[in-house]
């Protein structure tokens, strides 16, 4: 009798657990009925226990993935293995609404999901557990943590004054497409680009106009560019460009198109018309290039002999 005592408070204590845990606890059959829902469950989707006792799980919730969830629970019965489902892999399978203070900027609960085989007495897998946890504040400060690793990056690799990507940056897209060159023999061309008389802007209307004239040359750049096109500040008043799959005489096209919209829009400064112009040089990747510091040199090299040639003009390079 003291035996049969036992065993019932052992079972009271056991139900009282499966209820009140703080993971949700579903036993499924072999048809994915629900057989068990304990308190976490009813807590979060407002159904209870009795209500959805021996209810089809697929039938219940229409939005689950059926195919792909049914595939996971298969393998579990067939393979007598467990199988997990974390949050990185789908953010959630019971669409449960998020109610932590901390986290409550999200919309939803994120969880991670293990799937149990649950045996009969004869040894055979007749039903199976899903465990439910709630794992959104893990979450959430993973994916903060990766936001701000992601800005920290773009902060890195950008230019702050133009937001196109600062010379270090820039250098390491030209040198990529230097080797891509070298592998694959592909056409790519570099263009380099000044602001005319850069210094008299700035002894005339001041530091202040001269910033907003690079940002004007900037915005218009990115205007110009493809989305395989690299650009970057190359320093002070001038930039660069790596054009991709594009030869020289395309590249001369891109460069007199850039040239002629900057030098026909309108710059205004604290109600002044500032008229802006740029030289632009270019060179392709010729095979007489030993490396991407030379082909640097050869754009160079074509940018002066623009200034020479009196501004606001395109060279290509010539050996």
């Amino acid at each position: 009798m003291a035996y049969d005592q036992s065993a019932m408070n052992e079972l009271h204590w056991l139900i009282d657990m499966v209820q009140t845990i703080e993971v949700g606890l579903v036993v499924l059959d072999r048809n994915y009925d629900i057989q068990l829902w304990n308190g976490f469950m009813e807590n979060h989707s407002g159904i209870s226990p009795n209500s959805i006792k021996g209810a089809n799980l697929f039938d219940k919730f229409d939005y689950l993935p059926a195919t792909w969830l049914k595939q996971k629970m298969e393998s579990v019965f067939l393979l007598k293995n467990r199988a997990f489902i974390s949050w990185e892999q789908r953010p959630f399978v019971f669409k449960f609404g998020n109610y932590r203070p901390i986290t409550g900027r999200a919309d939803f609960m994120y969880q991670n999901v293990t799937l149990l085989p649950l045996s009969s007495l004869t040894g055979q897998i007749t039903h199976i557990s899903m465990i439910i946890y709630d794992v959104t504040d893990v979450a959430i400060n993973r994916l903060q943590l990766k936001a701000a690793n992601e800005r920290l990056e773009h902060l890195s690799q950008t230019d702050g004054l133009t937001q196109l990507n600062n010379r270090r940056h820039w250098q390491m897209c030209m040198q990529r497409e230097f080797d891509r060159h070298t592998r694959y023999g592909e056409p790519t061309t570099l263009v380099m680009i000044d602001i005319d008389n850069f210094k008299r802007i700035n002894d005339t209307y001041g530091h202040l106009a001269g910033d907003k004239v690079i940002q004007h040359v900037s915005h218009i750049l990115k205007q110009s560019l493809r989305e395989t096109d690299c650009a970057g500040r190359y320093g002070g008043e001038e930039f660069a460009v790596v054009l991709s799959n594009t030869n020289a005489e395309h590249a001369l096209n891109f460069a007199e198109r850039l040239r002629e919209k900057i030098a026909a829009s309108e710059m205004r400064y604290e109600s002044v018309k500032i008229s802006v112009t740029v030289s632009i040089g270019i060179c392709d990747i010729g095979t007489k290039l030993e490396n991407s510091a030379k082909w640097l040199a050869n754009t160079d090299n074509a940018l002066y002999q623009a200034k020479q040639a009196g501004r606001n003009c395109c060279v290509t390079f010539k050996e």
